[in-house]
């Protein structure tokens, strides 16, 4: 197969847009991030991971594939297996076919990740364009070059237990009718993500900024639980799955790309904001992680503010965007 491999910020919106880009169809990771309304925010005390709640600053695993299907008038066939052994042998028929197969993993079980950044997270996302002797020949996104995986460690990711668990889901692309992106269809994803992130829900959007800020305010700080929530929460923003400043980076990027293909010039502007306030993020993170580390005096309640200016900021942000294209 004659396949080039792109690197990407997020795995998920990296192989969405080089399955497309190989179909033919001129499409960048952000596009397809912002396309498929993907930024999203959301705390959900009542689903744990190790313990602790989970914090999305995306929607949730396959949106972003699934959300490009009608844009571009796509069809995607999705397949889980009852066993390895069914799921490796239909992943080889396909590569004899020639095609290119997306696979949901578990990063634990990948060996070309590096030890420090192995951990239980069920929903990562690579491209299989081929096979040599026992080894698969690996794009994952997150990763500057191609990798290699063995057949037994690649079906020990994609078979892993757990939150999330993959059951050795593969995807591959069975026909695109539209090869062009439509003003309209950005314009219609755009007030998408307005409305999540001012849903009057309040552990979704803003809404579940200020109650996860309310639960920051609320921690101790001088128990060790405390360093560890506030240690996951940094965790869920910047490591698993970009976070919070990234997926804010990545949709600026879509808001400026926007701007020429649905011709609304306003928007150069509004990019320039969010850039700004995923800076914010990153301010955030970095002042959590500095108290985690012990290089400043644990102060959740400072953490809260800061997290309560950010959704003050957004808030304002994703009004103003659902003016601009209304």
């Amino acid at each position: 197969m004659n396949f080039e491999h792109q690197h990407a910020a997020h795995c998920e919106s990296g192989v969405i847009s080089s399955m497309l880009r190989q179909h033919g169809v001129p499409m960048t990771e952000s596009l397809a991030f912002g396309l498929s309304a993907a930024l999203s925010f959301a705390y959900l005390p009542f689903i744990k991971i190790s313990g602790m709640p989970l914090v999305s600053y995306r929607t949730p695993p396959r949106s972003i594939i699934k959300g490009l299907l009608a844009p571009m008038a796509a069809r995607f066939r999705f397949e889980t297996f009852r066993s390895p052994e069914a799921g490796q042998a239909r992943l080889d028929a396909l590569l004899a076919k020639g095609r290119l197969v997306g696979l949901q993993t578990s990063v634990y079980w990948l060996p070309y990740f590096p030890p420090n950044m192995r951990f239980h997270f069920n929903a990562h996302n690579l491209l299989v364009y081929g096979k040599e002797g026992d080894d698969y020949l690996i794009s994952d996104p997150v990763f500057e070059t191609p990798m290699r995986c063995a057949s037994a460690d690649l079906s020990r990711a994609r078979f892993a237990k757990g939150l999330l668990a993959p059951k050795g889901l593969l995807y591959h692309i069975e026909a695109i009718d539209r090869k062009s992106i439509e003003p309209q269809a950005i314009r219609k994803a755009i007030r998408k993500s307005a409305r999540a992130m001012l849903a009057p829900v309040p552990i979704v959007g803003v809404r579940g900024m200020r109650m996860l800020a309310n639960s920051l305010a609320r921690l101790p700080a001088g128990e060790a639980r405390t360093l560890d929530y506030i240690g996951h929460v940094v965790r869920m923003q910047e490591e698993i799955g970009t976070g919070g400043a990234g997926f804010r980076f990545i949709y600026a990027a879509f808001l400026e790309e926007a701007a020429q293909l649905a011709a609304l010039p306003q928007l150069v502007g509004f990019s320039d904001r969010l850039t700004a306030i995923g800076d914010g993020w990153r301010g955030f993170a970095l002042k959590a992680a500095r108290m985690v580390k012990g290089r400043e005096a644990v102060n959740p309640a400072a953490l809260a503010d800061m997290l309560r200016v950010q959704a003050d900021h957004e808030e304002a942000f994703f009004r103003d965007l659902k003016r601009a294209v209304a």
